[in-house]
């Protein structure tokens, strides 16, 4: 496992990476420290000690970096990186795998998701998958709302939710 830091126009960014897959990627953070952290929370890392850095990029770290940026100047991105689906479970693959699909500018319901991941009751269920979700942007967590377009919640916090739904101009109620 090898720590990729991106800087990006809105901060840094830590991406983990293993045997050519993303295996997490955290928002970005005012310092390496507190993005390093996130990402071991997301990966169930403990704390303590920094993850090896990687010594080159490949061009699929490369075009992960270049997405970011033009995602944070406001372009319409599609992700296109290799995920490593182990790390969740296959609930949470199924959901996770709907929630990718979801185009730049565009929003679910948590019910519309559990509906197509083949649970139509499971909207609760969905939400603590999405909470699960280790690549945020890459699966844009962030474009799955409450009934209503209300913003139902965001592990990374409501107002990185609420920043990211108008950089993206997907219309929400508070």
């Amino acid at each position: 496992m090898r720590l990729q830091i991106i800087h990006t126009s809105a901060g840094l960014t830590a991406a983990a990476w293993a045997k050519g897959k993303l295996l997490g990627l955290t928002l970005p953070h005012e310092n390496l420290e507190s993005a390093a952290d996130t990402l071991k929370g997301y990966l169930k890392l403990p704390l303590r000690g920094m993850l090896p850095l990687l010594e080159q990029t490949d061009p699929c770290q490369q075009r992960l970096v270049r997405d970011l940026e033009r995602y944070f100047s406001g372009e319409a991105i599609s992700f296109d990186v290799p995920l490593d689906w182990d790390r969740v479970t296959p609930f949470q693959q199924r959901v996770l795998k709907v929630v990718a699909e979801i185009p730049y500018g565009r929003s679910l319901s948590y019910g519309e998701v559990a509906k197509m991941a083949g649970c139509p009751r499971g909207a609760r269920a969905v939400g603590g998958a999405v909470g699960a979700n280790p690549w945020v942007l890459v699966v844009p967590c962030h474009r799955v709302l409450a009934y209503g377009h209300g913003l139902g919640g965001f592990g990374c916090g409501l107002a990185w939710k609420e920043k990211l739904l108008q950089l993206e101009k997907i219309s929400y109620q508070k």
